[in-house]
């Protein structure tokens, strides 16, 4: 009798007597929006782990119920705030895979892209400033066509507007990362490498923040390759387009001396100061006309400052190279 009493009071002692109930054991007495419940509030305390965990356990509990869907949702939403991209892209594609046709799919596509978008982003960069062209492209790339691919199913979707935004740096970041490159093939002296890489930010990222430095990359890889034909042209391109760029002095000719010496000198020729070593800097290069080029009448200037055929009208301020014959 003695010794019953004594187990019973034992009993009532922590880490004697009966174990807490697992969180499996509690689901299988909850119902299913009393689990979603509690799944809401871990997300809205910030706590994403343990949410991920209770969105998993409901949508393992309750695979074909009312919240089974959302739950998934949720979940690709959690490992995205919890710093896991690689899983919240895992998450987000299946989604997509098992209801093409949900109305929140676009969600699932744009938490994708932001997944990839955000995939470098550590507690460094949160902390400096770091330029991303710099660093693993891949995750840029990722993150450019999943946007490309949510904007092309879904032009109008609420998250349309920000993918766009975001786009749009990426398309910098992605022109930069392209002529950084080529400026690293360019100081190796593999200047058709550097060239072909020039010529696809020209051509793929035209409207990008870069296409200035590209163009001159083209013209100084296609003037050491003896292509000079090919440097003028591309070189009449940088002109139009970019007449005020900052390699262009006063006369409109290419000085190319400054970019050139801070990307290719030698420890022999900074420990020279100069003397040693030095870069092959193109000389200026001015724009070569067709045999017979002419100005266009219409855009000789008279001697009171306004155009023969403006018809009296205030002459706008012509750039350094209003002259060409397709420059406004």
């Amino acid at each position: 009798m003695a010794m019953a009493l004594l187990l019973a009071g034992c009993s009532s002692i922590p880490f004697f007597g009966k174990k807490d109930e697992d969180p499996e054991a509690r689901d299988i007495n909850s119902t299913e929006q009393q689990m979603y419940r509690q799944a809401q509030g871990l997300l809205r305390s910030a706590s994403y782990s343990q949410a991920i965990d209770a969105l998993q356990r409901l949508e393992a509990r309750f695979p074909f119920g009312r919240y089974a869907e959302q739950a998934q949702l949720e979940i690709i939403y959690a490992h995205y705030m919890a710093y896991d991209q690689d899983a919240a892209r895992a998450s987000a594609n299946r989604f997509i895979r098992l209801h093409p046709q949900h109305p929140s799919v676009d969600y699932a596509y744009y938490l994708r892209g932001l997944a990839s978008y955000n995939k470098n982003a550590g507690l460094f960069d949160r902390l400096f400033t770091t330029d991303a062209a710099k660093r693993d492209i891949e995750p840029a790339r990722e993150a450019f066509a999943d946007f490309t691919q949510m904007l092309s199913r879904f032009p109008d979707s609420n998250y349309a507007p920000d993918a766009r935004a975001r786009m749009l740096y990426l398309r910098d970041v992605l022109a930069r990362h392209e002529v950084h490159v080529a400026d690293y093939y360019m100081r190796r002296g593999a200047y058709v490498a550097g060239a072909n890489r020039a010529r696809y930010v020209v051509e793929n990222y035209p409207r990008s923040a870069s296409v200035d430095d590209a163009l001159a990359v083209l013209v100084e890889a296609n003037y050491k390759l003896g292509l000079e034909d090919a440097a003028n042209d591309a070189l009449r391109v940088l002109a139009v387009n970019y007449p005020d760029y900052q390699a262009f002095d006063n006369s409109g000719n290419l000085v190319l001396t400054e970019a050139v010496r801070n990307r290719d000198r030698s420890w022999l020729n900074l420990v020279t100061l100069g003397l040693l070593d030095r870069p092959d800097v193109p000389p200026p290069l001015a724009i070569r006309h067709p045999e017979g080029y002419e100005p266009s009448p219409h855009r000789t200037a008279t001697a009171s400052g306004t155009s023969e055929n403006s018809d009296a009208q205030p002459s706008k301020r012509k750039g350094r190279f209003s002259w060409l014959p397709f420059v406004d």
